[in-house]
């Protein structure tokens, strides 16, 4: 593994939610696991906190939630010196001469920023940045999503910020590509002889790519209307899975070996036309009902949900990729709040074999189901016969947990990405011409949805959504995994 050069990690948005819940956590686990040189500072920026004692105090008191049994006084400790507090607001660009003051200490140290603040600022803080000396040699900045409302906003963020960075010094961030199921799928890929020579259209029937929440848009109504799922999670997370999944093998792992591969899918995937929109993509809106047991209100009942919207709290997709490998085989995505469970996995569904000596006992196909959240594993599901002699046959399944396999602890998304970015590793970032490919394909259905008059189908909260999400798969004669 590459070393960890000396750094000052920069976080903008440093009072924020995110700061708050992922990103000092993340640094924090790999301070106690010893992996950040003792050349490694963390400088939070923010408007409402006067100086760093006070914010030391506010982030102690949520570092202890949300690091739970992982949380201990020594560690933090010697982390919170880590940590100094700048207040200072992106919106006025002088006040960047004092932080080009606390970074030019030590001219050396990689530079990352973090711009963990709305996209229209992006352009602000990186002209400001570059004013002061800050964007060139070693620096590094973060752009968090959504980088745009569709593609035109994107291209203006990415051209903006392009002024002022290279393309080798932005990235795109997307923590799901930082999960250790993800990279655990293309090692299982490249790394077995296994798996690769079935991965084609010859022996997989279909790939279903599901992330659900059970929690609704909570306090970000106002972002989340403007937003909606198909834009929050389809455009990068769905669709960075989906490439992970379908790309060739690279010639190497290197980031643009890696990232030409998943280019290639997103282009070569088939573009919807108005009918394809109308019968391939299912788009929902969840009404009052009850998630764990608990009764919760319908969207349009949240608070600072304007009456009668339209946004889209869930979508589910079939997809299609116009290659050799992959020619017939449907991609179905799905994404969704205020449903049944909170799950994110990637469900790979073999084709059954072509005349079984068991007959119709043998039936079931074989499945890949890599699981990213709540948990982290890998299950293959496979016939075995029963005790007895009878000769009756079930699915049994071979699992790897990743808690159990090795023995440690699974590290979350955001700590593997913000080594990675010191590091200079972009391989699990999204390069632009992969995001403009994405943007290209969903805006279609973006442009049928905003001239047409009719809505997202209702679906009541603890659900797995619209009925017309069940119905997407079985007019194929399938179904979705939890449904089999």
């Amino acid at each position: 593994m590459t070393q960890i050069d000396a750094f000052d990690m920069v976080l903008f948005g440093g009072t924020g939610d995110l700061v708050m819940r992922k990103l000092l956590p993340a640094l924090y686990h790999q301070h106690q696991e010893g992996n950040l040189p003792q050349e490694g500072r963390i400088v939070c920026l923010g408007r409402s906190v006067p100086d760093t004692a006070a914010y030391l105090k506010k982030a102690h008191a949520l570092a202890v939630g949300y690091l739970g049994k992982h949380y201990n006084d020594a560690d933090w400790a010697t982390f919170a010196e880590r940590i100094e507090y700048l207040q200072l607001d992106a919106n006025h660009p002088a006040e960047f001469t004092k932080l080009a003051d606390a970074l030019n200490a030590f001219p050396k140290r990689v530079r990352v920023f973090y711009l963990s603040t709305a996209p229209d600022l992006f352009a602000p803080i990186s002209k400001s940045l570059s004013e002061v000396g800050l964007a060139a040699g070693n620096a590094r900045v973060v752009l968090e999503k959504p980088l745009g409302h569709d593609l035109a906003s994107s291209n203006k963020i990415n051209d903006e910020v392009g002024e002022y960075f290279q393309e080798h010094q932005i990235y795109r961030i997307d923590h799901y590509l930082g999960k250790e199921p993800v990279q655990n799928l293309m090692a299982l890929r490249f790394a077995n002889t296994l798996l690769e020579p079935l991965w084609r259209r010859e022996w997989i029937r279909d790939v279903q790519i599901t992330v659900t929440e059970q929690v609704g848009v909570e306090s970000r109504a106002d972002f989340y209307d403007k937003t909606g799922a198909l834009r929050d999670m389809v455009q990068n997370h769905l669709l960075q899975l989906l490439t992970i999944v379908a790309m060739e093998p690279p010639a190497s792992i290197d980031a643009d070996a890696v990232r030409d591969e998943k280019l290639k899918i997103l282009r070569a995937l088939k573009p919807l036309s108005t009918e394809d929109v109308h019968t391939k993509v299912v788009r929902g809106q969840y009404r009052a009902g009850a998630v764990a047991g608990k009764p919760v209100p319908g969207y349009l009942d949240e608070p600072d949900v304007p009456a009668g919207s339209k946004t889209e709290t869930f979508v589910a997709l079939k997809a299609e990729i116009q290659t050799w490998r992959w020619a017939g085989v449907p991609f179905y995505l799905r994404t969704g709040k205020r449903l049944s469970e909170r799950l994110a996995e990637i469900v790979i569904n073999f084709r059954e074999a072509p005349h079984s000596i068991y007959g119709r006992t043998a039936s079931t196909p074989n499945r890949l189901v890599i699981q990213l959240q709540p948990d982290e594993s890998v299950r293959l599901y496979m016939m075995a016969k029963e005790p007895g002699n009878q000769g009756r046959l079930r699915p049994v399944h071979l699992d790897m947990d990743f808690k159990e396999t090795f023995k440690t602890r699974s590290p979350e998304a955001y700590e593997r990405l913000l080594l990675d970015v010191i590091r200079g590793d972009l391989s699990l970032f999204v390069r632009r011409d992969e995001q403009r490919a994405a943007w290209r394909w969903v805006e279609p259905i973006i442009d049928n949805w905003e001239s047409s008059s009719d809505g997202p189908k209702p679906y009541t909260a603890g659900t797995w959504g619209p009925a017309a999400s069940s119905a997407l798969l079985s007019r194929d004669g399938l179904c979705w995994h939890e449904e089999d």
